[in-house]
């Protein structure tokens, strides 16, 4: 009988947000139910998806809406969706710890468990993505978390940008790597336009660590009221799937809402990964650099 190895359904959601957060969470609900129907094992929804992307601005007001981690009303409908589905789904959420703010994700597998959360390491601070404003750096390093149909990397956004952190994924074992998004256009320059560029970095990633790679982002247009009068962004969506060469799957346009849907063979793409050689041939006593901000002295 032939060997058919670990076959795992990926999905990647996409879908403007309202800053009504029940009909965002209802949004949610719906495609993940959508992506479950297509035969979807994991599920990702975008970043911060429960209200506009309030980062536009610096208002103290916008941070009343962290919650804390524990009891969190989004993540507990979401641990019973997975389980009434049996899908993994990663929750992003804005968290409150004390006095301290996260960009936060909570691992939900496929039996409702949740098994734990990252913390969004690199925060972007520039205009129209004022996150310094509200998150405090992430603490909890970069994290693989052993689900039902895979051991998953799960990053956030500005994170997606930096390939030192997809390698600290795959080197703890990440079959796929999962990255939420919130990203557009950019306020003070309508001329930039990064989504090329945004997807050929990930793009990268998945082909520099052979594993297929999931990113979910917004679209629509968001006009957010700020210290200095109004300011929109608009979300230019393209959430894709790549698979482990870096090649583009599956991909949604920057307009309409999308329920991608891709399937791997872990396996498979497991012994390519080995026979590769590039985690064979690797030499981490010559990349202490790394530990500098500078070139020459180590970040302590």
């Amino acid at each position: 009988m032939e060997d058919k190895g670990r076959q795992v359904v990926v999905s990647a959601l996409q879908f403007a947000c309202s800053d009504d957060l029940s009909s965002n969470v209802a949004t949610a609900e719906r495609l993940v139910r959508a992506a479950h129907n297509k035969g979807a094992n994991i599920v990702l929804i975008q970043e911060l998806f429960e209200g506009y992307y309030f980062c536009q601005a610096q208002r103290e007001d916008f941070i009343q809406r962290a919650k804390p981690y524990k009891d969190h009303p989004t993540i507990m409908r979401m641990q019973k969706l997975a389980k009434e589905l049996g899908v993994v789904i990663p929750v992003s959420f804005f968290e409150e710890a004390n006095n301290a703010h996260y960009n936060s994700i909570a691992i939900i597998d496929a039996d409702g468990t949740d098994l734990g959360i990252y913390r969004k390491s690199h925060i972007p601070d520039g205009p129209g993505y004022e996150e310094k404003f509200y998150f405090n750096p992430g603490d909890t390093g970069f994290k693989v978390f052993q689900t039902k149909y895979a051991k998953i990397g799960v990053a956030i956004c500005w994170d997606q940008w930096f390939p030192e952190a997809a390698r600290a994924m795959a080197l703890q074992g990440a079959e796929i790597l999962f990255y939420p998004t919130a990203i557009g256009s950019e306020p003070h320059d309508k001329s930039i336009d990064s989504r090329d560029h945004w997807k050929r970095v990930m793009q990268g990633h998945a082909g520099a660590n052979l594993v297929p790679l999931v990113a979910s982002n917004r679209i629509g247009n968001e006009i957010i009221e700020t210290e200095h009068g109004k300011s929109e962004i608009v979300f230019y969506g393209n959430s894709f799937i790549a698979g482990p060469t870096g090649e583009i799957v599956s991909i949604a346009d920057d307009k309409e809402e999308a329920v991608l849907i891709a399937q791997f063979d872990l396996d498979k793409i497991k012994s390519m990964r080995h026979s590769w050689g590039v985690f064979r041939d690797r030499r981490p006593d010559l990349y202490k650099v790394l530990l500098t901000l500078d070139g020459n002295n180590r970040v302590l």
